[in-house]
């Protein structure tokens, strides 16, 4: 409530009915929200305003949602993040993840927003939230129509262009969604960063053979960038494969970018699963402010 001008008296009864007023436009709000499917909460300094939206069957998917920091350049977008692993960022009630804090993308959202993106870090579904996370499902049908459900809401809020931004096991979730989704729930445009091109064979967990190759990249419609590490040693991502990626993606505009240097080297000469991990090249460390700025660039219509 604003102060009073300098001379004048507020009644009682007018602040009350202010109040009264205030109240009943919030209730009206939460109603609204409710019908929708949509739970809002915001707690001051933590990381974002947690959104709570229905999905597949009886579920619910959590992402943390925060407005750019940096000045607006042209029109407003948004950037939806995807971690890698098992997806499972177990959100607390201030949007911050509990799990996951060294993926290359949560550690990259302050970049974004400086570099004026508004930032939607999603974390996996309610009845995905084992030790595997997400596991399988990221190529499904099922899991598609959820993301084009989150694309839907951050697009409404950010009244811009929404992309998807996907980073080692999360850039299956995010090709799958693009090569399925259409219309307002279709991302505008895809970031693949250190992108899953081999898998492996498994009794206990067959998902460990998917890759992007099994999503029908054939079928994706929208801008396409594809960003890896020279010295990324994970058995999953190697830098070599980006180009087979691009080669299967048609008809519209697209990149691969090689990032070299940086301070994080490999785990060794060769390939293993253990350098498939964030703080290490395969997750870009401490060159996250390069490889934000050359996204928002490609986003923008530029060049890595």
């Amino acid at each position: 409530m604003g102060r009073a001008s300098r001379g004048v008296v507020q009644r009682p009864d007018a602040i009350v009915s202010r109040r009264s007023n205030l109240a009943a436009q919030a209730m009206a709000l939460a109603v609204v929200a409710a019908a929708l499917g949509v739970a809002l909460a915001k707690a001051p300094g933590g990381c974002g305003e947690v959104v709570t939206i229905q999905t597949h069957g009886r579920t619910t998917t959590r992402y943390a949602f925060e407005r750019p920091t940096g000045p607006a350049q042209g029109d407003a977008i948004a950037v939806v993040l995807l971690p890698g692993g098992g997806g499972h960022l177990d959100l607390d009630a201030q949007g911050c993840p509990r799990a996951l804090k060294g993926n290359s993308l949560v550690r990259s959202i302050p970049h974004f927003r400086d570099l004026g993106l508004a930032t939607a870090l999603v974390d996996s579904p309610s009845d995905y939230t084992g030790e595997d996370g997400l596991a399988g499902f990221r190529t499904s049908s099922q899991h598609a129509e959820d993301l084009g459900k989150v694309i839907a809401d951050v697009r409404a809020r950010a009244s811009g262009a929404v992309w998807l931004v996907g980073t080692s096991r999360g850039t299956l979730s995010a090709a799958n969604a693009a090569s399925r989704l259409s219309g307002p729930a279709a991302p505008d445009g895809i970031v693949l960063t250190s992108a899953v091109t081999s898998g492996a064979q498994s009794r206990q967990k067959p998902w460990v053979s998917q890759t992007v190759f099994d999503v029908s990249l054939d079928r994706i419609r929208v801008p396409v960038f594809i960003v890896g590490h020279a010295a990324d040693t994970c058995a999953r991502s190697p830098a070599s494969a980006m180009e087979s990626v691009a080669a299967r993606i048609d008809g519209v505009r697209k990149q691969v970018a090689t990032v070299t240097g940086g301070p994080g080297a490999p785990t060794g000469p060769q390939a293993s699963i253990e350098a498939c991990v964030g703080r290490a090249p395969h997750g870009f460390i401490e060159q996250e402010a390069e490889v934000a700025a050359g996204i928002a660039r490609f986003i923008r219509g530029g060049r890595y």
